[in-house]
């Protein structure tokens, strides 16, 4: 009996943080997945065997998280492992790292091969509740944006709230990206927590700042169903300037950007929780694409040279 598994990487194209509040964000999922495989253990409990390649010490990091995490994850399945043991192992593409949804990505992995290896038979709703249910371990409070793009894959609008809005934007054909590594493990919660508490003590100015995240948004959606990449890339230098206002850029990941927009990238801003982890650069075209990567890899950074708007049976 075995079970197996995979969840998407993602890259939030605008709004992370600001999402937390209910404004809307929209993010994509890219081509690298994390992939789970379940298989009987003579011991009770579970064995963790985590093989993914990784940012140097973000396993090690994020380890406590990862148990909290995988724990809420049976609790929520109604999983019993007090008799009969099971070995999680955790491989796949994607780079464990911060800003491109690897925990998501695991957390969502993990519930597709637990659902098979015990014949649960879940929709991609399920899985996905559950998945959500796992990053709490992981964020405290997530907005549940990562875990919805790690499951359906594809390019989505997503908006918290009583219940979420989820809907899938559609792009004539998919556009080149190039995720930028900082190399820094990022601290997702202290990042949430410090906004939340920079929000409270500076309410008149958040408050103008939240209001023009929320109008990028649906002026960003219009230019990507449009196709328009210029007017998208020019949203997402603004969002990035938005997220620097909230204090969760730094100066490695304002330096990508610089280096990305400097090379020929449409746009670039941070992705994900900010604080290290990774940016992400408006391509469109292979040899942008390239040039970009490499001047990245000059400074002495990792990429990765993906794409977005792909839909789930294209990115399998």
């Amino acid at each position: 009996m075995k079970g197996q598994g995979i969840g998407f990487g993602k890259a939030i194209l605008f709004n992370e943080h600001f999402v937390v509040y209910g404004i809307p964000s929209i993010v994509s999922a890219i081509g690298q997945y994390t992939r789970a495989r379940i298989e009987p253990s003579p011991k009770p409990q579970y064995q963790l065997e985590d093989l993914r390649p990784a940012t140097p010490k973000y396993k090690e990091d994020k380890k406590d998280q990862q148990i909290d995490s995988l724990n809420k994850m049976l609790r929520k399945m109604n999983i019993d492992l007090s008799s009969k043991g099971i070995k999680i192992i955790l491989d796949g593409n994607l780079v464990a790292s911060s800003g491109i949804g690897a925990s998501a990505a695991s957390c969502v992995a993990v519930a597709r091969a637990l659902s098979e290896y015990y014949n649960m038979k879940l929709s991609d709703e399920e899985i996905n509740d559950i998945a959500f249910e796992g990053e709490k371990g992981y964020h405290g409070t997530p907005s549940g944006v990562d875990n919805t793009a790690s499951t359906f894959g594809g390019l989505i609008w997503f908006q918290k709230g009583e219940p979420n809005v989820i809907e899938k934007i559609s792009v004539s054909t998919p556009v080149e990206i190039v995720i930028g590594n900082t190399g820094k493990v990022a601290n997702t919660q202290a990042a949430v927590a410090g906004v939340k508490d920079r929000k409270e003590k500076n309410a008149k100015k958040y408050g103008e700042i939240f209001g023009r995240a929320e109008n990028i948004t649906y002026l960003a959606r219009r230019a990507l169903e449009e196709g328009d990449y210029k007017e998208v890339g020019k949203l997402m230098n603004e969002n990035h300037r938005l997220l620097q206002q909230i204090e969760v850029s730094s100066r490695e990941l304002d330096f990508l950007v610089q280096v990305a927009v400097k090379c020929g990238a449409l746009g670039a801003k941070l992705t994900g929780g900010g604080l290290g982890g990774n940016i992400i650069a408006l391509t469109p075209g292979k040899s942008v694409q390239e040039r970009v990567a490499n001047a990245i890899e000059k400074e002495g950074f990792q990429t990765i040279k993906t794409i977005i708007g792909m839909s789930h049976a294209e990115v399998e």
